[in-house]
């Protein structure tokens, strides 16, 4: 396995297109085609669907993507040794996250690596509530969550904005409202019953998708319950014709998501979105969440301890 091809693949994978990763590469897309080619060969697995208009990753793909990304951090933190003691103690960030954050988690990491190559950062997946849980135990150093927090058993924990995650609806490819010219209203969604997470495990998802749609002049039909995003997405692929179910997914994930019998929709609706935070220790933050704020930023802001 050679670096290069790695690098391709993180660059395509953070693109979702072979042209944009292939201008960054400094190279041509067959040259990348053939990087990527040579890399699923020795790993024995597809990484790339590049049956759809849009390049997506495979389950084998995202999969080896954070492998992926750690051998390149690895990289150039052995770059950094050689060339000199670097600023600050090899130290790690230990933030939880999930697979939602999409493109942002991407951005973070390159932003990170460049502005702090001694800096490890290790991605924790765990549900929202346990997450705020773990950093305000001090088991984890900080927390990606979206929406505002509920203030119970917060009080040590601060939150950083970061940035806006629009939501899009997600529908079965075949039903009528999904042949949309690009968006959709939440009204023309009141007859489909609603797939979403309980408000226990996502207080904030929960009612800005029940608010928004009482504005809009209904209340929402409830659909099943399913355990996980991939079961609601299979839930909505096997409605028969003319039935249907939708649910929210966060834009920045529905990009990577390889489903072609399910439609992702942006909605007409305004404030259909929810502000992505880092939750972290009032006291005493360890060292090293600087930066990762400052990689966070998306012009790289101001540092804010």
């Amino acid at each position: 396995m050679e670096l290069r091809q790695v690098r391709c693949f993180v660059t395509v994978a953070q693109e979702m297109h072979l042209g944009r990763a292939a201008d960054l590469l400094g190279t041509e897309q067959p040259a990348v085609r053939r990087e990527i080619g040579l890399l699923e060969r020795e790993l024995r697995a597809e990484l790339l669907d590049r049956s759809a208009h849009q390049v997506r990753l495979t389950a084998a793909g995202e999969r080896f993507l954070p492998e992926a990304r750690a051998l390149l951090a690895a990289e150039a933190r052995a770059r950094a040794v050689v060339a000199g003691p670097p600023a600050a103690r090899t130290c790690t960030l230990r933030v939880g996250a999930s697979t939602g954050l999409g493109a942002h988690l991407d951005r973070v990491i390159e932003a990170l690596a460049d502005l702090a190559p001694h800096l490890t950062l290790e991605l924790i997946a765990a549900p929202a509530g346990e997450r705020l849980d773990r950093v305000a135990d001090r088991d984890l150093d900080a927390a990606f969550v979206r929406g505002e927090p509920d203030g119970a058993g917060r009080e040590g924990l601060r939150f950083v904005p970061l940035w806006q995650d629009p939501l899009v609806a997600a529908l079965p490819a075949r039903h009528p409202v999904a042949a949309s010219p690009g968006t959709v209203a939440l009204a023309d969604l009141a007859g489909l019953p609603l797939v979403l997470t309980e408000r226990r495990a996502h207080h904030a998802l929960f009612d800005l998708v029940v608010s928004a749609c009482h504005d809009a002049g209904f209340a929402p039909v409830p659909g099943p319950r399913t355990g996980s995003l991939d079961d609601t997405l299979a839930a909505i692929r096997a409605v028969g014709p003319g039935e249907g179910l939708w649910t929210v997914v966060y834009a920045s994930h529905a990009r990577r998501l390889n489903t072609p019998e399910v439609r992702f929709l942006p909605f007409r609706n305004p404030g259909m979105e929810l502000t992505a935070y880092l939750a972290v220790p009032r006291a005493d933050p360890p060292s090293g969440l600087d930066l990762l704020l400052r990689a966070c930023a998306p012009t790289g802001g101001a540092e804010v301890f």
